[in-house]
């Protein structure tokens, strides 16, 4: 029987926002900052603050989490490489978080407990697209039951067409506003995938055995090509406004 999650550093860089938590027992530390292309240079000084206010170093921990994303290709290359490397450095194994799991749990943080246990995740994409992903929290835990999704917002009304979402939570509801129909959701546009909001699904991953190898601290990227050219992008979203139906996952 796996042991209790006692001490566990979090952090999410796949959006323009760096997020940074640790917790041993009942405590928790934090850092918020800019993220981006800043990412890079402050998440491991970042860390190393927060391990000092705790007054730990990283061979006490249990495990390190890291939002895999989907997200920012930089950002997600940034939060791999750190947590493989910390980890590497003292024989411990992370804990790949799903972004959007992140998102979700940090709306139902910020609306209550009980106000959130079937949300849409709709997370800002660039290039006129969303990351999305159906999330459904049940007997304490969270499970997709859409997996993370990258689409247009005409695809995602058509699906929400279908079934209208309860709850919509995340970046592109600002980024997006009235383009995504959903004005009868309980709307959390403020929702992030914050490093404390990981803390809880990092210990639900590590009850059930969920920790792997440093090694293996990889990304999860919806798209194929990092980088398209203007014409691609173009031809993209005319294909997408041209009404020929969309494959549903």
């Amino acid at each position: 029987m796996t042991s209790a999650l006692t001490a566990c550093l979090a952090f999410d860089t796949a959006t323009e926002h760096l997020t940074i938590a640790l917790q041993v027992g009942d405590r928790v530390w934090s850092h918020e900052g800019a993220g981006g292309a800043l990412a890079s240079s402050t998440l491991i000084p970042g860390v190393m603050d927060l391990l000092a206010q705790a007054g730990i170093g990283l061979r006490d921990l249990d495990a390190i989490a890291f939002g895999r994303g989907p997200g920012a290709f930089t950002g997600l290359r940034t939060a791999c490489s750190v947590a493989q490397g910390l980890a590497l450095g003292v024989d411990k194994p992370v804990l790949p978080i799903d972004t959007l799991l992140a998102v979700a749990e940090d709306a139902r943080s910020l609306s209550g407990a009980e106000a959130i246990d079937d949300v849409w995740v709709t997370m800002d994409a660039r290039m006129d697209e969303i990351y999305a992903a159906h999330a459904l929290f049940e007997a304490g835990v969270w499970r997709l039951a859409t997996a993370p999704w990258l689409c247009t917002p005409k695809q995602l009304n058509e699906r929400w067409s279908i079934a209208a979402p309860r709850a919509v939570a995340g970046t592109a509801l600002a980024a997006f506003g009235d383009r995504l129909v959903c004005s009868s959701a309980l709307c959390v546009p403020q929702a992030l995938p914050r490093a404390r909001a990981m803390l809880p699904l990092a210990a639900a991953l590590w009850a059930r055995g969920g920790a792997v190898d440093a090694a293996q601290a990889l990304p999860l990227y919806l798209r194929d090509k990092v980088a398209q050219t203007m014409a691609e992008r173009a031809a993209a979203k005319a294909l997408a406004e041209s009404g020929v139906p969309a494959v549903l996952p």
